[in-house]
């Protein structure tokens, strides 16, 4: 069974992280939220506090190696909060190097620029980091889903359709590569 990680803290995009994860469910994908502590972290719902979600296990005990793909929900809070944290941005370079899926949608490209993993690579995002994401290097485009390479990125939550198509896919052709190395 493929295992999906999702990093997530206080004030993610309650959508950006629910319906990905359902959509992830559904197709049999395993998905896990690692989050700076213990407990539960709680949703952003457009305008106003949301749904908690369970903490299965925080950051500092992820093994990148335990997992097939990366999902970073946004929200305006979440990824600032997660950007200035070692740990999260190391785990983030770790899943780039294995060469991993990273799906980030909203402003959880920020996590990427702050990676160093977006120079040279077409992306998109929310509006307002969009500058951000060219200062970094990166090509931005203005489209529901962009993907290069192991980078998945979407712009809003209207875009969750095409978001987890792209990643359910992704994960459909990784395995496909890994059983033919095998065979």
């Amino acid at each position: 069974m493929k295992r999906v990680l999702i990093i997530a803290t206080d004030g993610f995009e309650q959508s950006e992280l629910m319906k990905p994860r359902k959509n992830l469910d559904n197709q049999g994908f395993e998905t896990t939220v690692a989050s700076l502590e213990d407990g539960e972290i709680k949703g952003w719902d457009q305008k106003d506090w949301g749904e908690s979600v369970a903490v299965d296990l925080t950051v500092d005990e992820v093994a990148v190696g335990d997992y097939d793909a990366l999902l970073l929900p946004g929200g305006q809070m979440n990824p600032d909060i997660l950007r200035m944290n070692d740990k999260v941005i190391d785990l983030i370079r770790q899943f780039d190097s294995a060469g991993k899926p990273i799906a980030a949608i909203c402003h959880a490209p920020w996590l990427l620029a702050e990676a160093n993993l977006v120079n040279g690579r077409t992306v998109t995002g929310w509006p307002s980091i969009r500058t951000d994401l060219t200062n970094a290097g990166a090509k931005v485009v203005d489209q529901e889903v962009s993907v290069d390479g192991n980078l998945i990125t979407s712009r809003k939550p209207e875009d969750i359709p095409a978001f987890s198509k792209a990643l359910i896919e992704m994960l459909g052709e990784s395995a496909e590569k890994r059983e033919m190395e095998t065979a």
